[in-house]
């Protein structure tokens, strides 16, 4: 009876690295429709930039430009997408109360956002496990941290603004560009 249970045990293992094996080689492909799915619902969310924000969207310098941050590794790909992905959640799971957005377009947002976290927590796993990615690599924790300093920004901004709604449109208004970078690295992956 216990070799039997063992033997099952076995097989489920065997499967679900498979699976996850698989699932990290379409990974590039579930990346692109999160990107697409996740640009349309922030311009659903809340439709045209208010004209009342205007002044202040100059007031916004972000700490440097997301856009230029280097990656060299491609095995560092995924761990700054993933980076970015879950600073962007913890910024939209902070206080969206001023903001007058879509309920449930921000919901499947969030929820979309954490899937491919999720997605990409395990790919990470399989890698480390294999060890194609170590998370003490120099220039992986120079990214991560110039990641996490550009969403330092973003959040003092947020909080300086007292989370103001024109302070979440022009968040939201930002955000996109970090978009760009991930469809850039996601690029790299399927090469």
């Amino acid at each position: 009876m216990t070799t039997r249970c063992l033997l099952h045990i076995c097989v489920i293992l065997l499967f679900s690295t498979e699976i996850s094996s698989r699932l990290c080689t379409m990974l590039h492909f579930q990346q692109n429709k999160v990107n697409k799915e996740s640009l349309e619902l922030l311009e659903k969310v809340s439709g045209n930039f208010p004209s009342q924000c205007i002044n202040e969207r100059a007031a916004f310098k972000p700490t440097q430009d997301v856009v230029q941050l280097p990656v060299s590794q491609k095995e560092n790909v995924k761990v700054t997408i993933q980076e970015i992905l879950q600073e962007i959640f913890n910024i939209f799971s902070k206080n969206l109360t001023q903001s007058a957005w879509d309920g449930t377009s921000i919901v499947r947002f969030q929820s979309g956002l954490y899937q491919q976290i999720q997605r990409l927590e395990a790919c990470l796993r399989a890698q480390m496990e294999k060890g194609l990615t170590s998370p003490e690599s120099e220039d992986l924790q120079l990214t991560s941290r110039r990641v996490k300093k550009y969403f330092q920004g973003i959040d003092a901004f947020l909080k300086e603004k007292q989370y103001s709604q024109c302070a979440w449109e022009i968040t939201r208004v930002e955000i996109p560009r970090c978009f760009v970078l991930i469809d850039k690295l996601t690029r790299r992956l399927s090469n």
